[in-house]
Protein backbone atom coordinates (compact mmCIF):
# COMPACT_ATOMS: atom_id res chain seq x y z
CA UNK A 1 0.00 0.00 0.00
CA UNK A 2 1.52 2.99 -0.89
CA UNK A 3 2.26 5.74 2.04
CA UNK A 4 0.53 9.28 2.33
CA UNK A 5 3.37 11.68 3.54
CA UNK A 6 3.44 15.07 5.02
CA UNK A 7 6.09 16.87 4.23
CA UNK A 8 5.96 20.36 5.93
CA UNK A 9 7.41 23.23 7.56
CA UNK A 10 6.13 25.37 10.87
CA UNK A 11 7.50 27.90 12.69
CA UNK A 12 8.80 26.77 16.22
CA UNK A 13 4.85 28.15 17.60
CA UNK A 14 3.31 26.05 15.36
CA UNK A 15 2.55 27.92 12.29
CA UNK A 16 2.43 26.99 8.69
CA UNK A 17 1.96 30.55 6.91
CA UNK A 18 1.22 33.93 8.20
CA UNK A 19 -2.93 35.14 8.51
CA UNK A 20 -2.50 36.41 5.19
CA UNK A 21 -1.18 32.75 3.84
CA UNK A 22 2.59 34.18 3.08
CA UNK A 23 5.36 31.95 3.87
CA UNK A 24 8.50 34.34 2.82
CA UNK A 25 9.67 33.57 6.48
CA UNK A 26 10.52 30.20 5.08
CA UNK A 27 14.71 29.35 4.98
CA UNK A 28 15.83 28.87 1.19
CA UNK A 29 19.33 28.76 1.89
CA UNK A 30 19.23 24.69 1.22
CA UNK A 31 16.29 21.96 -0.16
CA UNK A 32 16.75 20.31 3.89
CA UNK A 33 15.87 17.06 2.17
CA UNK A 34 13.21 18.42 -0.44
CA UNK A 35 15.28 16.75 -3.52
CA UNK A 36 15.33 13.25 -1.78
CA UNK A 37 11.49 13.25 -0.88
CA UNK A 38 10.01 14.98 -3.83
CA UNK A 39 11.97 12.28 -5.87
CA UNK A 40 9.88 9.46 -3.56
CA UNK A 41 6.37 10.72 -4.18
CA UNK A 42 4.68 10.80 -7.67
CA UNK A 43 1.09 11.96 -6.34
CA UNK A 44 0.19 15.22 -4.80
CA UNK A 45 -3.11 16.04 -2.95
CA UNK A 46 -3.62 19.56 -1.45
CA UNK A 47 -6.26 21.76 -0.29
CA UNK A 48 -8.15 24.49 -3.11
CA UNK A 49 -6.60 27.14 -0.75
CA UNK A 50 -3.00 25.81 -0.87
CA UNK A 51 -3.63 25.28 -4.97
CA UNK A 52 -4.56 28.94 -5.37
CA UNK A 53 -1.82 30.11 -3.69
CA UNK A 54 0.95 28.07 -5.05
CA UNK A 55 -0.41 29.06 -8.24
CA UNK A 56 -0.04 32.37 -6.95
CA UNK A 57 4.03 31.73 -6.79
CA UNK A 58 4.30 31.55 -10.08
CA UNK A 59 5.48 28.53 -12.28
CA UNK A 60 3.47 25.02 -10.85
CA UNK A 61 6.05 23.58 -8.78
CA UNK A 62 4.90 20.17 -9.07
CA UNK A 63 5.00 19.20 -12.80
CA UNK A 64 5.80 15.83 -13.59
CA UNK A 65 3.10 14.47 -10.62
CA UNK A 66 0.24 13.13 -10.68
CA UNK A 67 -1.74 15.90 -8.47
CA UNK A 68 -5.75 16.24 -7.02
CA UNK A 69 -6.96 18.86 -5.13
CA UNK A 70 -9.69 18.80 -2.98
CA UNK A 71 -12.60 20.62 -3.49
CA UNK A 72 -16.44 20.19 -3.37
CA UNK A 73 -17.02 23.14 -5.57
CA UNK A 74 -14.92 22.59 -8.32
CA UNK A 75 -15.24 18.55 -8.04
CA UNK A 76 -14.91 17.20 -11.33
CA UNK A 77 -12.88 19.55 -13.00
CA UNK A 78 -9.47 19.47 -14.41
CA UNK A 79 -6.93 21.31 -15.65
CA UNK A 80 -3.33 21.60 -16.61
CA UNK A 81 -1.61 20.73 -13.61
CA UNK A 82 -4.21 18.94 -11.59
CA UNK A 83 -8.26 16.67 -11.25
CA UNK A 84 -10.44 18.18 -8.37
CA UNK A 85 -11.71 15.92 -6.03
CA UNK A 86 -15.22 15.70 -4.16
CA UNK A 87 -17.30 13.72 -2.66
CA UNK A 88 -16.39 10.61 -0.68
CA UNK A 89 -12.88 12.05 0.49
CA UNK A 90 -11.89 9.14 2.16
CA UNK A 91 -12.85 6.34 -0.63
CA UNK A 92 -11.02 8.08 -3.21
CA UNK A 93 -7.67 7.99 -0.91
CA UNK A 94 -8.24 4.61 -0.26
CA UNK A 95 -8.82 3.82 -3.52
CA UNK A 96 -5.04 5.97 -4.42
CA UNK A 97 -3.49 4.19 -1.63
CA UNK A 98 -4.02 0.62 -2.94
CA UNK A 99 -3.20 2.53 -6.74
CA UNK A 100 0.26 1.11 -8.13
CA UNK A 101 2.96 4.29 -7.68
CA UNK A 102 5.22 6.01 -5.41
CA UNK A 103 4.59 7.79 -1.98
CA UNK A 104 1.54 10.15 -2.01
CA UNK A 105 2.67 13.50 -0.59
CA UNK A 106 0.00 15.72 1.75
CA UNK A 107 0.94 19.31 0.71
CA UNK A 108 -1.60 20.76 2.87
CA UNK A 109 -3.66 23.25 4.16
CA UNK A 110 -4.57 23.44 7.71
CA UNK A 111 -7.61 21.71 7.20
CA UNK A 112 -6.81 19.04 4.68
CA UNK A 113 -4.46 18.13 7.30
CA UNK A 114 -6.91 18.30 9.86
CA UNK A 115 -9.23 15.74 7.81
CA UNK A 116 -6.33 13.44 7.21
CA UNK A 117 -5.67 13.05 10.93
CA UNK A 118 -9.35 12.94 11.73
CA UNK A 119 -9.78 9.63 9.34
CA UNK A 120 -6.52 8.23 10.36
CA UNK A 121 -5.24 8.56 6.27
CA UNK A 122 -1.57 10.08 7.21
CA UNK A 123 1.14 7.38 7.66
CA UNK A 124 4.49 9.77 8.15
CA UNK A 125 5.35 13.36 9.16
CA UNK A 126 8.74 15.37 8.15
CA UNK A 127 8.07 18.21 9.70
CA UNK A 128 11.07 21.28 9.46
CA UNK A 129 10.76 23.64 12.44
CA UNK A 130 11.94 26.82 11.38
CA UNK A 131 13.37 28.91 14.38
CA UNK A 132 11.04 31.55 14.75
CA UNK A 133 8.12 32.68 16.10
CA UNK A 134 5.25 34.31 13.88
CA UNK A 135 2.86 34.89 17.36
CA UNK A 136 -0.17 34.40 14.69
CA UNK A 137 -1.19 32.72 11.36
CA UNK A 138 -2.41 29.40 10.15
CA UNK A 139 -2.04 26.68 12.60
CA UNK A 140 -0.64 23.39 11.30
CA UNK A 141 -2.99 21.34 12.69
CA UNK A 142 -6.55 23.13 13.36
CA UNK A 143 -8.06 23.25 16.65
CA UNK A 144 -9.53 19.71 17.48
CA UNK A 145 -10.74 17.32 19.84
CA UNK A 146 -8.05 14.53 17.83
CA UNK A 147 -5.53 13.18 19.59
CA UNK A 148 -3.16 10.75 17.44
CA UNK A 149 0.20 9.09 18.87
CA UNK A 150 3.30 9.95 17.18
CA UNK A 151 6.34 7.40 16.79
CA UNK A 152 9.60 9.37 16.57
CA UNK A 153 12.00 8.03 14.07
CA UNK A 154 14.55 10.33 13.17
CA UNK A 155 15.74 14.26 13.38
CA UNK A 156 18.47 16.39 11.71
CA UNK A 157 19.38 19.45 12.66
CA UNK A 158 20.90 21.94 10.76
CA UNK A 159 23.86 24.75 11.09
CA UNK A 160 20.90 27.42 10.19
CA UNK A 161 19.09 26.43 13.62
CA UNK A 162 16.39 24.64 11.50
CA UNK A 163 15.10 21.12 13.10
CA UNK A 164 13.78 18.58 11.01
CA UNK A 165 11.52 15.62 12.89
CA UNK A 166 10.27 12.17 11.63
CA UNK A 167 6.94 10.65 12.79
CA UNK A 168 5.53 7.91 11.71
CA UNK A 169 1.72 7.93 12.62
CA UNK A 170 0.57 4.05 11.97
CA UNK A 171 2.02 2.64 15.28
Amino acid sequence: MRKIRLFIASSLDGYIARTSGEVDWLFTDSDYGYAEFFAQIDTVLMGNKTYQQILGFGEYPYKGKKGFVFSQILQGEKDNNVEFVGGDLKSFINRLRQSSGGDIWLVGGAQIIHYFLKHDLLDELILSIHPIILGDGIPLIARCQIETTLKLKDVKTYDSGLLQVFYDLKI
